[in-house]
């Protein structure tokens, strides 16, 4: 996850209140919140909600990591099929729910996403992962490409449900969009009240005079109850 923007609205909004990133792989993440290691924490879909509430944010884009030089590189996207023939590294902590691996199995399973990595780099196979991880463990020597009909992994937002508190809800608010103002957001000043026009005759106000374009009578029925006509020259 790179929730860089959300950080700094929750840093605009509560400047006295810091806020901590505690990065944990996706295994890790549900232990944590249910441990008390952090209030609220980014999950990948599926995890078990017994305890646990989850907002789906975004379903993310999941990709191929190949070496620079790699035929993968010269197009814009492949397939599983594709990967036939190639070494498709499976490491013990993957996030995709696969059907069918691709590709051809390495003869052990990398232990972390960034042992497979290495692995790519060394040019022993090839790595199916989200995009996010793709660019968490970006090597200038490496690039990747979408996978058009690979499992994609779903983003969501999740906290404790017995530990719903007011700063919880205000990242909830943050990571969903809210505005300052909104109404479960933070509580704004009571603005004041419009002033009340004078009683009396209506036509007797400004406003009623603006919207009418006349005055009342008086007189003749101009504003000074003169009559109407050219002004007298004084000798």
């Amino acid at each position: 996850m790179t929730p860089t923007k959300w950080v700094r609205i929750w840093n605009e909004r509560l400047p006295d209140v810091p806020l901590t990133l505690i990065p944990v792989s996706a295994a890790e993440a549900p232990d944590v919140l249910r441990g008390g290691g952090a209030d609220a924490g980014f999950v990948r879909l599926p995890i078990d909600r017994t305890d646990l509430s989850a907002i789906p944010l975004y379903t993310e884009t999941t990709v191929v990591v190949v070496p620079k030089d790699h035929l993968v590189a010269a197009v814009d996207e492949v397939s599983a099929e594709d990967l036939a023939d190639d070494v498709v590294l499976h490491p013990v902590d993957d996030t995709l729910a696969w059907e069918r691996l691709p590709g051809q199995p390495a003869d052990e399973r990398p232990a972390t996403t960034a042992d497979a990595i290495e692995l790519v780099a060394a040019g022993v196979g090839l790595l199916v992962v989200p995009q996010s991880l793709a660019r968490l463990h970006h090597r200038r020597d490496l690039t990747y490409r979408p996978v058009v009909d690979a499992p994609e992994s779903r983003i969501a937002l999740s906290w404790l449900e017995d530990r719903t508190t007011d700063l919880v809800e205000e990242f909830i608010g943050i990571v969903r969009g809210r505005t300052v103002n909104s109404s479960r957001g933070r509580p704004t000043p009571a603005q004041p009240k419009a002033k009340r026009p004078a009683t009396g005759d209506p036509q007797r106000t400004p406003a009623a005079r603006k919207s009418t374009g006349k005055y009342p009578r008086s007189g003749s029925g101009n504003p000074k109850g003169g009559k109407r006509g050219k002004p007298r020259r004084r000798p």
